[in-house]
């Protein structure tokens, strides 16, 4: 019965941790093509030196100083949406998230192999892949049904959700 209830929360945890993922893989490109046309690849190839100098505790510094500089920029959506300016706070709380996915892809892309050296952070590393895994698999066969239905012909569908694409339709032209 519990595990009947919780079958929602988890499902949702899955979906917030895929969009992440998404996030994190689709920015990585992006964030490589900056670098490529802004001259940060020389910069990248500076902290990379940088960071082959450094023990692996020292690299988990590096990796976690490029979010201190983001938590600001947070604390000014928050003020938004206290402060009731929902469009900015939610474009300011988008760019955060964005910024943040994309310098830590950034950072990490060049910390990783030091990172990796650490027992227990290779462990968590190996941990977040699993989870990445099991989540995509728990949210597989509801991608595949809310496919089915947007490309449906009908079939699957419920008489009460044709009427109500019906009526919506209708509502609609009749707006024109």
């Amino acid at each position: 019965m519990l595990r009947r209830l919780l079958q929602p929360v988890w499902v949702l945890l899955a979906i917030v941790f895929l969009i992440e993922a998404w996030l994190w893989d689709h920015l990585e490109p992006i964030v490589a093509r900056i670098v490529a046309a802004i001259p940060l690849a020389r910069f990248k190839h500076w902290l990379t030196e940088r960071v082959d100098a450094l023990s692996p505790a020292m690299t988990l510094l590096v990796f976690a100083v490029p979010v201190v500089p983001l938590f600001p920029l947070k604390l000014v959506g928050l003020w938004l949406l206290a402060h009731e300016y929902w469009t900015a706070a939610f474009f300011t709380i988008v760019f955060g998230k964005l910024v943040g996915v994309g310098v830590t892809a950034f950072v990490f892309d060049v910390t990783r192999a030091k990172l990796l050296e650490m027992r227990w952070f290779e462990r968590i590393y190996a941990l977040v892949l699993r989870i990445r895994a099991k989540a995509a698999e728990l949210v597989d066969p509801i991608k595949r049904r809310i496919r089915a239905l947007i490309a449906g012909n009908g079939e699957g569908w419920s008489s009460r959700t044709l009427r109500m694409i019906q009526r919506f339709r209708k509502s609609v032209h009749q707006a024109r």
